[in-house]
């Protein structure tokens, strides 16, 4: 991942054994970490509850969809005698159609997502598992199919969220789950899939891989995960940046008078990831690592409910109200 203009980290990218070394000890404190993130998930996803998804039509389900006169082609027991007895004509009660969608969920592990300022108590890699795990929690509960790209089969099991945590925490040192973007995969058509992360890569490296996955027919989600400080460049004086990727370094001698610009770059970027999210259909979400996990996770559940109108971060509109999901 690129690393993103001003946003300091502790962390040089290793090489070479000792970067061998070092992922392993990464994939053995993310197994370590994992009870705790499943129960904060679990947590999350209590708070946000819902209901199955209907899918607005007739069909199989359990749900009371609607009555309609009474077909030549409808067998004699789908008539509602109750509706029919108050009425001149013969009335047949529908059902709203349920059907299992399926979900492919991608949390961004990448070592940039490690970062975790002065602001907030969680890095960005955490909330992004945490994220990750109650959404997933959430849809088997509502008879969805789950999956990790790349890392799992498509899963309806309620024992589906634990089989991701475990499948997340056996891969976390492969080079695929170092990877900020989720790795080349044959998905199912019409399914959906829900990317967590920073989106600190260039916008046209963004922009092509969703659009490989639009192609296909899937339909996405991108909820870009950002520590408060990398919103604000919250940092005076001066201060030295490193990449978590790679060897760059740099040192601002007073780094306040580099926020204005800092922000107005940071806004180019993200405008441009959104745009080419809007172009496929896809939608676009910022949450702030100091704001609470069941925010974003609401605003999701809405936009796949088809319930949110704009419920998309914005700028101003985050002045105005005093913080951002």
């Amino acid at each position: 991942m690129a690393p993103a203009q001003g946003s300091p980290t502790t962390a040089a990218a290793p090489a070479g054994r000792s970067g061998l070394f070092g992922l392993e000890g990464e994939a053995h404190a993310l197994a370590d970490r994992l009870p705790e993130l499943i129960l904060d998930a679990l947590r999350v996803a209590n708070t946000v509850a819902h209901g199955i998804h209907g899918r607005r039509r007739a069909g199989t389900g359990e749900t009371f969809w609607q009555f309609r006169q009474f077909q030549a082609s409808d067998p004699a027991a789908a008539i509602d005698w109750r509706r029919s007895a108050s009425s001149d004509h013969l009335y047949v009660r529908e059902r709203e159609w349920e059907a299992a969608h399926t979900f492919w969920l991608w949390p961004d592990m990448s070592r940039s997502m490690a970062f975790r300022s002065h602001l907030c108590a969680v890095s960005k890699r955490d909330r992004a598992l945490v994220l990750t795990l109650a959404i997933a929690e959430l849809l088997v509960r509502a008879g969805e199919r789950i999956a990790l790209i790349g890392l799992t089969p498509p899963m309806a099991s309620r024992k589906a969220t634990s089989r991701m945590a475990e499948a997340l925490a056996t891969h976390a040192g492969e080079a695929a789950m170092q990877a900020s973007l989720p790795p080349p995969a044959r998905l199912s058509r019409f399914s959906s899939a829900l990317l967590f992360g920073d989106f600190l890569d260039p916008p046209v490296t963004v922009a092509a891989r969703v659009n490989e996955m639009a192609e296909s027919g899937v339909s996405g989600h991108l909820v870009q995960v950002l520590d408060p400080a990398e919103e604000t460049l919250a940092y005076e004086g001066r201060m030295e940046f490193r990449s978590p990727e790679g060897s760059e370094r740099w040192i601002a001698d007073r780094v306040e008078t580099l926020r204005p610009e800092y922000q107005k770059k940071l806004t180019a970027h993200r405008t441009r990831i959104e745009e080419a999210a809007n172009r496929i259909g896809w939608s676009f979400l910022v949450h702030h690592t100091d704001r609470p996990a069941s925010e974003p996770l609401l605003a999701l559940m809405m936009r796949l409910q088809g319930l949110a109108g704009d419920y998309r971060w914005k700028p101003q509109a985050a002045a105005a109200g005093g913080g951002a999901p």
